[in-house]
């Protein structure tokens, strides 16, 4: 059956990306919600990825792209952690110089002093202004924050918002955005510290971007905090509002969509845009506190490099062959391949960076848009995909209480921040899929390749 399929539902098909691994651990659900959100008019193309699962009304793991003469935007396929993605920052450092435990445990104790962990604990930039990081992204950060790489290694730098769009959120939930800037948030969100292993395949390439082996290097996981959430009360009523005036079905899921034409669905799309710039400037402080808290220990001539910023749950306009699109990306990655016009002039030889984030204790990725790309509108998976194992399968891993490392498979450890013993079982490795095969299905499509292996060495997470 090899690694794609074309699979026919009531309501229409779609195309999934699954090896016979993981094909074999999809449930039924999954193409029920598949089969409610064929549902949306005017869907041009509609897949799933192989680390797919059912989130709320929507799955995780969702192209779906319209034409952008007559395409819709449905906030359900977004979600409401817009613009949630992952950063990946190099360093000149080799695992070996973190080799020793004690270190690693300084390394997290000064991360904290500079990430607050906790919603007890303020944004450490509440002096910056909300109202231009929402309206520009990162062009709104002053000098003391940015530097040449900061506009020119993201996906997505600064997104148009119309002001008027945000005038009718409440006064409390900008004032909890503003506590929550440079902050990592719960749920799977992580600074994970990892060290480099490049296969032989895409060598060059892990040359010409300044990866190599043994290198040490850290990623960061998280979007929008609270913002992209309380815009969904300043949207729901009037998309439902709107959806009975025109007629359009409602699906069992309820379902929210518009045509993208519309007022409503317009306005939407700007509110987005703002979330989706709050998150790129979210992960840029946290970088920017993770570099400080490096220096506190390497000294002040230590330096990391942005590799890139990319997100995996938003809506773009995008062209690809000529053609402009509305796509829809829920847990997916976009993979450009070298050559494509919308990569950054950076990458525009190779192709950028695809980052996919492991599980706790597992690798992670970096890869590169193959040559099947735009068979799948160049999305990729967003990571491993959970399972939602129950805790009995949960004893792949032990835990050595007293220096808070995690033993994995391999015999390999991780050192983690302190957190409860029940967010350590809703985040370990066994309630997710494996990412190897997630990633092999993605290989196997010809999707995109690996330029690098990404061994966890310090897991951080929300207490």
């Amino acid at each position: 059956m090899g690694y794609s399929r074309s699979i026919q539902l009531q309501n229409g098909n779609f195309q999934l990306y699954a090896n016979q691994v993981i094909h074999s651990m999809i449930p039924s659900e999954v193409y029920d919600v598949a089969n409610d959100q064929l549902q949306i008019p005017n869907q041009i193309f509609f897949s799933l990825t192989p680390d797919v699962h059912v989130n709320g009304n929507t799955c995780v793991g969702t192209t779906a792209v319209w034409d952008a003469a007559n395409g819709y935007i449905s906030p359900s396929i977004v979600g409401t952690d817009i613009g949630c993605g992952i950063r990946v920052y190099l360093t000149t450092l080799h695992k070996q110089d973190l080799a020793d435990i004690r270190l690693k445990q300084k390394i997290i104790r000064a991360i904290e002093k500079f990430i607050p962990l906790t919603d007890q604990i303020p944004s450490h930039y509440r002096s910056l202004s909300l109202s231009a990081i929402l309206q520009h992204g990162l062009p709104a950060l002053s000098a003391k924050y940015r530097n040449k790489r900061s506009l020119s290694h993201v996906e997505l730098s600064s997104s148009p918002v119309g002001v008027c769009v945000l005038s009718n959120i409440s006064e409390h939930m900008k004032k909890r955005a503003e506590n929550q800037l440079g902050t990592l948030g719960n749920g799977n969100h992580f600074i994970e510290i990892q060290s480099v292993t490049i296969p032989e395949e895409n060598k060059e390439i892990a040359r010409l971007w300044g990866l190599f082996e043994g290198q040490v290097i850290f990623l960061i996981h998280t979007g929008s905090r609270a913002w992209g959430k309380a815009l969904a009360a300043s949207y729901t009523e009037d998309f439902i509002s709107v959806m009975e005036k025109l007629k359009l079905p409602r699906t069992p899921s309820n379902l929210l969509y518009l045509p993208l034409s519309h007022p409503v669905g317009m306005k939407y799309f700007h509110m987005m845009s703002s979330a989706l710039n709050y998150a790129i400037v979210n992960r840029h402080l946290i970088g920017f506190g993770i570099e400080n808290a490096l220096k506190r220990i390497f000294g002040a001539k230590f330096q990391t490099h942005l590799l890139y910023d990319l997100m995996h749950n938003y809506a773009l306009m995008e062209t690809h062959q000529n053609q402009t699109y509305i796509v829809h990306r829920k847990g997916t990655t976009r993979a450009l391949p070298a050559l494509h016009p919308a990569n950054p002039l950076i990458y525009n030889q190779t192709g950028h960076p695809a980052l996919i984030p492991g599980s706790m204790g597992t690798p992670s990725y970096i890869m590169v848009g193959g040559s099947n790309g735009i068979e799948n509108y160049y999305s990729i998976c967003h990571g491993a995909g959970r399972i939602f194992a129950n805790q009995t399968s949960c004893q792949q891993f032990e835990l050595d209480g007293k220096s808070n490392t995690l033993i994995v498979d391999n015999n390999e450890s991780v050192v983690l921040n302190r957190w409860t013993k029940e967010r350590l079982w809703e985040e370990s490795p066994a309630t997710y899929k494996e990412v190897n095969q997630v990633t092999n299905t993605i290989v196997g499509a010809k999707l995109a390749s690996i330029v690098a292996k990404c061994i966890p060495l310090i897991v951080i997470k929300a207490r």
